[in-house]
């Protein structure tokens, strides 16, 4: 029980101070946070919608559509770094492999900048 104690010792007071922090953290703001707000930040932000409109109103398509293209260009770098970081200990297969998916995602890319789904009218 003793040698339990010992091993778990580290994670609990680690759990006791990220529980204490957040807690702390959530009354510091509670306490501290301005009640009424100008007119400035209630007012319309880079979206162009009102901050405390209904959150049930429609969207443009393309927002949906921006944030598809963000997440896809995105989880390329996500997959380039890692591959980049190991680029001396691979083999040819690999780079093949990677040039293949970055010729897939350009391919994509040219796609979607012909039918002008990154252009904002």
């Amino acid at each position: 029980m003793d040698e339990l104690l010992r091993e778990y010792l580290p994670i609990l007071i680690f759990l006791g101070l990220a529980i204490g922090l957040g807690l702390f953290l959530i009354v510091a703001a509670w306490i501290l946070a301005v009640r009424n707000p100008d007119s400035e930040k209630t007012s319309a932000y880079e979206c162009g919608f009102n901050a405390f409109d209904d959150a049930r109103m429609k969207f443009d398509v393309r927002f949906y559509l921006v944030s598809i293209l963000f997440i896809i260009f995105d989880l390329e770098i996500a997959m380039l770094f890692p591959w980049a970081a190991a680029f001396g200990d691979l083999s040819d297969t690999a780079f093949w492999s990677m040039m293949v998916f970055l010729g897939v995602l350009t391919i994509g890319f040219a796609y979607e900048w012909k039918k002008g789904a990154l252009e904002w009218e």
